[in-house]
């Protein structure tokens, strides 16, 4: 026998928001093979960063001398910050499934969903007990899972990824993390701000790759002073010798190295978990990186069945998947009144050592699209602020269409680079000019906005 509902959301992440008072008369169902609250809240953005807090006061610490102030770090309490962290979480993911469970017009099914037909999922739970849904309407919000090399996985060598390494017992002496993005940028901060010698081996020829030349540039030479780097290198074999791991690794040189370490952390990225749902039985397209196909309205290519956050966008960023929860929650309410999705302006940032942020087109980018571009890079040294902190590292580059005179882009590295984007992302998302931002308001001196301030005038 099989059940029908109204809307089946299958993840609750940012698609567990969806319902409030309007969906009180509609039959509806939850599916969850994991935990409450989705990656963000339980493996991601929130406990990285209640971790990145300490370890960046522990950087303060070590580098007072520069400011005339000697100071030490006794003692890192690890468990004490570790359980700081999901003391706050685990009852929040338990509250909301609590939550969920209690209204009377929701169903959660806790197991593995996978189609089996039009609009008819089969849910195995963890005791392998079957049970077969179906609905009028689906939101696929099932997010996406840590990729593991092919190498890592053949070699039965224990190792964790960002879903697990985070409630460890202690931290080890030495990592090697497998990976150059931003969960190894922002855990290898954390890890060797905390004691742990790091190890970092990445295909690419810089740290955070994806970001403009300036700045991954600026961040490699920033890592190469804490970090163990290994570019343009690649995993040829991993195996145990008692409780150490070795990690084969051959260099851009051809020559291959043996790297040992008590842990190993793989942060190579994430797949969306479309395929695994098995989309394609209910007739939902996948593109050739495995993300669902959407329309503008996150509509797939079957009427009813909604996407959102990870498994459809490869930005995979919580900010991105809690608007498209909006335009989903919306377009389910009021499907002859859809809203549509604008991707033009998306923010993100890197919470490592130093701070990263970024919106908009890069420098290679805006060159590519034939437009008139003008680049302006600005110290934050060149601030009193900058003063204030002995900077002599950081930059804002801010990227220009000449004629239309329209912000394409901006890139930060830096003390309180997520937040200074914001005046960008603000300035892009409505429109307004470089010289309207530069001279249309003033800024608080002396700050580190005032390099926003500078880059702005340049141009």
């Amino acid at each position: 026998m099989s059940r029908h509902h109204d809307l089946v959301i299958i993840g609750t992440g940012s698609g567990n928001s969806i319902l409030d008072e309007r969906f009180d008369t509609w039959d509806v169902a939850i599916v969850e093979r994991g935990v409450f609250g989705g990656t963000c809240l339980n493996v991601g953005c929130i406990p990285t960063k209640m971790l990145v807090h300490p370890a960046d006061i522990v950087d303060s610490v070590r580098h007072a001398g520069s400011l005339g102030v000697d100071a030490h770090v006794d003692r890192i309490r690890w468990t004490d910050i570790r359980d700081r962290v999901f003391d706050r979480i685990d009852p929040i993911a338990a509250g909301g499934e609590q939550y969920r469970r209690s209204l009377p017009n929701v169903t959660v099914y806790g197991g593995d969903g996978r189609f089996v037909g039009d609009k008819t999922l089969e849910i195995t739970d963890a005791r392998g007990r079957v049970e077969t849904v179906t609905a009028d309407r689906f939101v696929l919000a099932a997010g996406a899972r840590p990729v593991v090399p092919d190498a890592v996985v053949a070699s039965g060598v224990p190792f964790h990824t960002s879903d697990t390494i985070m409630r460890i017992d202690e931290v080890p002496e030495r990592l090697i993390i497998v990976g150059g993005g931003f969960i190894a940028s922002e855990l290898a901060h954390v890890f060797a701000s905390f004691g742990a010698t790091v190890s970092i081996v990445a295909r690419s020829a810089t740290m955070l790759r994806h970001h403009d030349h300036d700045i991954a540039e600026r961040y490699t030479v920033a890592a190469a002073r804490t970090y163990d780097l290994h570019l343009s290198s690649t995993v040829d074999g991993v195996a145990a010798n008692h409780d150490q791991v070795m990690v084969a690794v051959t260099g851009a040189d051809g020559l291959t190295r043996k790297l040992e370490a008590d842990m190993l952390l793989v942060a190579t990225g994430r797949e969306p978990n479309g395929a695994q749902l098995n989309v394609v039985a209910t007739g939902v397209e996948l593109d050739d990186l495995g993300f669902v196909r959407t329309d503008a309205t996150l509509e797939t290519s079957v009427p009813g069945i909604y996407a959102l956050g990870d498994i459809r966008t490869p930005l995979m960023l919580k900010h991105v998947a809690n608007h498209e929860a909006r335009v989903v929650q919306h377009n389910l309410l009021h499907p002859t009144r859809p809203k549509r999705i604008s991707e033009d302006v998306v923010p993100h940032a890197v919470f490592g050592s130093p701070q990263v942020a970024a919106v908009g087109l890069d420098e290679a980018d805006a060159r590519a699209t034939g437009a008139r571009v003008g680049v302006s890079l600005r110290s934050y040294g060149d601030t009193a602020a900058g003063w204030a902190y002995e900077d002599t590292t950081s930059i804002c580059k801010v990227i220009a269409d000449l004629d239309s005179r329209l912000i394409l882009g901006a890139h930060l590295i830096g003390p309180h680079a997520a937040i200074l984007v914001q005046q960008f992302v603000q300035a892009m998302a409505f429109g307004l000019t470089v010289d309207q931002v530069a001279r249309g308001q003033m800024y608080v001196h002396p700050a580190f906005s005032e390099v926003v301030e500078q880059a702005l005038l340049e141009l």
